[in-house]
């Protein structure tokens, strides 16, 4: 009877710990993958229920607006700062958005601030998925994520309009920058073109202003997140750093540090960052540039890019205190 027992007890404790290692691996991948769910939404809205998003269009408007919305929901009070410019002697009207959380103390305006800007305005062709929803949805996951956390310094989510002529609305809103908010400005992240890439990257500014894109790094090393930097192949673009084609560049010229999240492949084409892909080579600006053709001929990318993304950034705002 005795020994009937033990074998009994024997039996149930082989099959939970059986039970529990089989589980396990499934209980992980699903617990990851909720991670950029949100950020696939965003992105899906924008790309697909609004579409293209040229700048000065109805579209970028209606985009404008669900940020706008989103931001309300998330519980902070975002603003829109409007701006216009002529081009081919049309005058085109345009705006950022700009959510706003402030440090735990929330007394003084001298307290330092992280900038972390994507544009959310596209091309005419395609429906700019790739370029740029897919950084509009990774940064409003975020901005979820860290809502009710208390952090060390203000941070200013700004979503640009108009970058793809000419970074009209990054240009805009360095310009109205007093020298006091620059002076406060550790960093300047940067969001563009999230998904088709072969590889992920982060780059930075030169020197000891790197130091974002290196505790990025860091962090996806740990987190066994295969996060790069430019190799520097290309002597025209030292490693570590990139050309300035986006929304970074006003700020790096303003003398703000910067960091800049990509996918693309620096290792194919003219070794400059611009052809995304082995396969179909540059997605952005093209009729490709949607998630039905990102997700047939790249399957599994899209969702691994926006939980690796969105991962690294919010990871990125919480240990930034341990650095500053």
């Amino acid at each position: 009877m005795q020994a009937k027992t033990i074998r009994n007890i024997v039996i149930v404790v082989a099959i939970l710990i059986s039970g529990i290692f089989s589980l396990s691996p499934v209980n992980v991948h699903a617990q990851k993958s909720v991670v950029g769910t949100e950020a696939y939404k965003h992105t899906e809205f924008l790309s697909e229920k609004i579409g293209s998003r040229v700048a000065g269009s109805v579209n970028e408007e209606k985009a404008g607006d669900y940020i706008f919305k989103e931001l309300e929901k998330l519980g902070y009070q975002p603003t829109k700062q409007k701006f216009s410019y002529t081009r081919n002697k049309i005058t085109i009207n345009s705006a950022n958005i700009i959510g706003t959380k402030y440090s735990h103390s929330n007394k003084y305006k001298s307290d330092p601030q992280i900038i972390i800007g994507a544009h959310y305005d596209s091309v005419s062709v395609g429906k700019g998925a790739d370029d740029n929803a897919s950084s509009i949805g990774v940064i409003l996951e975020t901005a979820k994520a860290i809502q009710k956390r208390n952090l060390h310094y203000d941070i200013k989510f700004v979503f640009f309009g108009a970058e793809e002529q000419g970074l009209r609305g990054s240009n805009y809103y360095v310009s109205q920058m007093s020298q006091e908010e620059k002076d406060r400005t550790i960093a300047m992240i940067n969001l563009d073109s999230l998904l088709a890439g072969d590889k992920i990257y982060v780059y930075g500014s030169p020197g000891e202003d790197g130091w974002i894109r290196d505790l990025s790094l860091e962090i996806a090393k740990k987190n066994n997140i295969p996060l790069e930097t430019n190799p520097g192949i290309n002597p025209e673009y030292p490693k570590g750093t990139t050309g300035d084609w986006s929304d970074h560049a006003p700020f790096k010229k303003a003398g703000i540090p910067i960091a800049y999240f990509e996918a693309t492949n620096w290792e194919i084409g003219d070794l400059d960052g611009y052809t995304q892909t082995v396969k179909h080579g540059a997605i952005w600006h093209t009729k490709n540039d949607n998630l039905a053709f990102l997700e047939k001929e790249f399957p599994g990318r899209v969702e691994t890019h926006f939980a690796h993304f969105t991962e690294i950034l919010t990871q990125l705002l919480y240990d930034i205190k341990k650095v500053k």
